[in-house]
């Protein structure tokens, strides 16, 4: 049994973990190694920072341009000829400066021999022909640099600059140091410490290291004896002045430069000057705030224009996920979009889609309601008409009773069939003219075939069908986009209708032809019309007006159907009556029905 860890009273929340008891046993917890902690806090800031930045638009939106931004300023400093270029002033202003203060170290030297020593002011006083002693005297003159003159000398020239600067003879022995000099100058360096950096000046100094070292030497301190381990020294004793640059064990930048001492072309020594540790870092660390100062600017600007810019996309797009959300759940009877279609840009376009959409699936749940209403309705009267002839037929007393029964039965079964198939016609109507693709229709043969097709299948029925074409030539196809067994059912169920109400001996005339940019078909008939206040009910479904031809012998869809499907091919259907000549009451009389197709043509 693992019970929780209490902590232990004496530690006041401060000391070592408290121990887990396991089976009633003290157990010591492992305590955590030092590095984990903040690998684990630097983790959890990672992922907090993630969840933060990416959790929503605006956010997104703000840590993308501030990513930018960081990358071009990191890019700036990293990347900045700064640096460089106050490497090369600083190496030609020291070699400048070495220069001098070596000219000078050489006009302070003593010319010696082995038995006298000759003052070289004194030799510049002697007039022609004078001499300082004998001529043998001079054959072995050498220029010594004396510590005690050369002192005073490099005291006055070195302590403006802050500079280090080291003589060394003409073996790589080093003969004076400026730090070492009393008086003179005074650096101020760090305090000795037993203990090691701590964690954030170790990454401080490893950040600093990557940013300054690239492919430039370590510099390290060599022994007073080794003065020749230092290149630019060893090339001054050969009579060359060098320099070079270099990175100490902090990351900090050192320029050297040497120049040889000489009088008379006679090498007795070099100088060596070379600056602070953080000399140039303090200028380049200088540049680097003022770019940061300038980043942190542009950083503060960015934000405010990022969330300017967020305002404008992630509140309409809040605002519309929230509507869409409210009509998945139907919180109200019709959820209204918000209506950004004054903008002219994709959250516009995306708030008009969106419109229309719900528009859409509300008038396509509205209709899927009332066509259920509607489909209960029309098979509930032949059913309770077929269920009363059912329980009736055992009742009937005769043969002529029971007839009429039976013939009452077939009646309402076969309305039945025909109510179920132009149901199941009408529902998948939608969903076949989705999945199907669109193709030309030439309309000129589809109309030629259906009118042979009706004169041939007359079914009784003598009334002919004709067909005629206004196009622009005899070849004009009259062709629409759309599909040609749809179109083709929707010519059909007219053409049965009118041939329904004609007379016999009548005609049904189809005429096609060009408006404007659509393609008109119009079919006439020879009936008796119809009437004014059903002009726009025929085309309701389940609506039927035949009283000629008996109660329940059509089903009322024909014409729905045809609307349903001229309109899913972006056109219109209407009707109209004929009319014929002006009867005894002065009105005109009607000469039959006219249904009028128009479809969108290329």
């Amino acid at each position: 049994m693992l019970d929780r860890p209490q902590p232990d009273p004496s530690l006041n929340g401060e000391g070592a973990s408290p121990p887990l008891v396991l089976d009633n046993v003290a157990v010591e917890a492992p305590p955590a190694q030092g590095w984990q902690r903040p690998l684990g806090w630097l983790r959890r800031a990672g992922q907090f920072f993630f969840a933060l930045s990416f959790s929503s638009l605006t956010r997104r939106i703000v840590s993308l341009n501030l990513a930018g931004l960081v990358a071009l300023v990191a890019s700036i400093l990293y990347l900045s000829q700064f640096r460089a270029g106050l490497i090369d002033a600083r190496a030609q202003s020291l070699l400048v400066q070495a220069e001098i203060i070596a000219g000078a170290i050489a006009a302070s030297a003593t010319v010696q021999t082995n038995t006298i020593t000759i003052d070289p002011d004194r030799l510049q006083d002697l007039k022609p022909g004078e001499s300082y002693g004998a001529p043998d005297d001079y054959s072995g003159f050498v220029f010594p640099i004396n510590p005690e003159r050369v002192a005073p000398v490099l005291r006055t020239l070195i302590s403006p600059t802050k500079t280090r600067a080291r003589i060394f003879d003409r073996d790589g022995g080093l003969i004076l140091d400026s730090r070492n000099l009393e008086n003179v100058l005074r650096f101020e360096l760090p305090p000795p410490s037993i203990q090691k950096p701590g964690l954030a000046e170790r990454t401080m100094i490893a950040i600093r290291t990557w940013l300054n070292r690239g492919d430039l030497p370590l510099y390290r301190e060599l022994g007073p004896e080794n003065g020749n381990g230092y290149q630019e020294v060893a090339q001054s004793l050969k009579g060359q002045k060098s320099s070079m640059v270099r990175v100490n064990d902090r990351g900090e930048v050192i320029v050297s430069v040497a120049v040889p001492v000489q009088r008379s072309r006679d090498i007795r020594g070099a100088l060596m000057l070379s600056t602070q540790g953080d000399d140039i870092d303090h200028m380049v660390t200088a540049e680097r705030l003022a770019i940061l100062k300038v980043g942190g600017v542009a950083s503060v600007v960015m934000i405010v224009l990022s969330l300017l810019l967020a305002s404008t996309i992630a509140g309409p797009v809040r605002r519309l996920a929230d509507s869409a959300e409210r009509v998945r759940r139907r919180i109200r009877t019709r959820v209204e979009i918000p209506d950004f279609t004054r903008r002219r840009d994709e959250i516009g376009h995306l708030s008009g889609a969106l419109r229309d959409m719900t528009d859409a699936l509300y008038n396509r749940i509205e209709a899927i309601e009332m066509f259920a209403a509607d489909v209960a309705h029309e098979l509930k009267n032949p059913l309770t008409s077929l269920r009363s002839a059912v329980e009736t037929l055992p009742l009937a007393r005769n043969e002529n009773s029971r007839s009429r029964l039976l013939a009452v039965i077939e009646h309402d079964v076969k309305r039945l069939d025909r109510l179920i198939s132009d149901i199941s016609d009408a529902s998948r109507l939608d969903a076949e003219l989705q999945r199907q693709d669109v193709a030309p229709v030439d309309l000129r043969r589809l109309l030629n075939t259906l009118t042979s097709v009706a004169n041939e299948t007359r079914l009784g029925h003598d009334i002919a069908v004709e067909a005629r074409f206004e196009g622009r030539s005899p070849a004009d196809t009259f062709s629409v986009p759309g599909h040609d067994s749809r179109l083709g059912q929707v010519i059909s169920n007219l053409l049965v209708n009118a041939r329904s109400f004609s007379q016999s001996g009548g005609k049904v005339r189809i005429v096609c032809r060009r408006v404007k940019s659509e393609i008109e078909v119009v079919i006439d008939d020879d009936g008796p019309g119809i009437r004014e206040d059903a002009l726009e009910r025929i085309f309701e479904r389940f609506y039927t007006d035949r009283p000629h031809q008996g109660f329940g012998q059509n089903s009322g869809l024909g014409l729905s159907i045809s609307k349903q499907i001229i309109e899913a091919h972006g056109g219109r259907i209407w009707a109209e009556n004929r009319t014929g000549p002006v009867g005894p009451d002065g009105e005109a009389t009607v000469a039959g029905a006219r249904f009028i197709v128009r479809l969108p043509a290329p």
